[in-house]
Formats: structure tokens, sequence, C-alpha cells
């Protein structure tokens, strides 16, 4: 095992607690669609990046608003489908509350529809697209998190499977950066893992099984 000593332990939502690419995929394949963009590239870029920051970059100004409402729309009506990435479930659940957070590009009505869908518990803390103006890989979402749980941004680790999301907790200063699946390697992290299965918390302690570790 490795041991990592921490506080908090802060968790991106999408490819880290949840597994939602198939409806992610859905939801920008329409979005693209009806703008006449290419599908691969849209839902290549939407990883990590919050909705309203990849609508900026594809969406002259005057047709933003509508764009964002439409694939807002479409992603809430895919979340039912939402599974739970392995170990995940069953690691939140032995965390203390006051111990873990939720930190995600998503909007909350989405990133609680999503958890709800993949069978966790509501979090205490939970900083969604709409919490802060600047979204990942900004540090202002993991900074935030670490504030309400009252902890020390380098007292705590982030959970992550995106270049953008690992570039914020690098720039938040936190302990470590744990990254998860593929999208994870060669992105930044201190290590990644397969999945959240190889995870235990002790008190005051992360445990890495390193035989999920990739790379």
């Amino acid at each position: 095992m490795l041991v990592v000593e921490c506080d908090a332990v802060l968790f991106d939502n999408d490819g880290v607690l949840v597994d939602s690419d198939a409806g992610v995929y859905a939801a920008w394949s329409r979005w693209a669609r009806s703008f006449g963009l290419p599908v691969d590239e849209v839902t290549e870029a939407v990883h990590g990046r919050r909705a309203v920051d990849t609508v900026a970059l594809l969406v002259p100004e005057g047709g933003r608003a509508g764009a964002l409402a439409d694939i807002t729309r479409w992603e809430v009506e895919e979340a039912a489908g939402t599974t739970a990435v392995p170990g995940a479930v069953a690691l939140v659940r032995s965390l203390p509350r006051g111990v873990w957070a939720v930190v995600t590009s998503g909007v909350t009505a989405l990133a609680r529809a999503r958890l709800e869908a993949a069978g966790f518990p509501e979090p205490s803390v939970m900083v969604a697209a709409d919490d802060v103006v600047h979204g990942k890989p900004a540090p202002d979402g993991y900074l935030a998190a670490a504030k309400a749980l009252g902890v020390r941004p380098d007292r705590a680790v982030v959970v992550e499977d995106s270049a953008a999301g690992i570039a914020a907790g690098r720039a938040a200063g936190v302990a470590k950066v744990v990254g998860v699946g593929e999208r994870a390697v060669r992105a930044g992290a201190d290590l990644v893992v397969r999945d959240l299965t190889g995870l235990r918390w002790a008190a005051g302690e992360l445990h890495v099984d390193r035989a999920t570790l990739l790379g």
C-alpha cells in the first residue's frame, strides 16, 4: 500500500465517482449535430470542462445562452443511465461526511442527478460549475471545497480523471493529485489508479493499493 497523509479527499464527479461517459457522449453528440459541428471533436473537448466554457469556445456570443440551455437539458435527460465507478460508492460511504467533497464541472442539478442515479449519498459539500467564476483548470473549485470543509489545501488530496482537473488540483496546492483511469495517464497526476477499488480511508490517511496503479 501507498499511504498519503491528508485531512480531506476532494473528488471530481464524472469519470471519478460516476461513469457518465455514455450520457455525455449522447448529449454532446446531439448538441454537436444541432450546430453542424464535428461530433468527435466536440465530445473529446468536453472532459473536465464546464459546459459554459465549452459553449463559449464553439458558439458565437449571441447564440450561447440557448446553446447552453440545450446541452444542460439534454445532459440531465441522460443522467438516469449513470452508473458508479467501481469502488467509488464503498469508498465514499466509508468516509466521514466532514472529510470529503465533490468538485465538478457539471452544474448542480446535473451533478446531483448523476450521483443519485449511481447510488451515492448526498455530499455535505459540493462545488459545481455554477458555484465558481472560473472553472477547471483554475483552482477555484478545489480551494472553495477545502475552505468549506475547514482544511488547508495542502492537507487535501484531489481525485481526478481529466487533464484540466488535474491542473486545477495542482494549482490549488493540494498534497497529492490521484488520477483515475486511462484519461489521467500522462496528465500530470502524482499517481494513477484504474478505479477506486484500491483506495481505503483510515483516520488521516488515504491508502492506495499498488496493484491498481496504471502507467
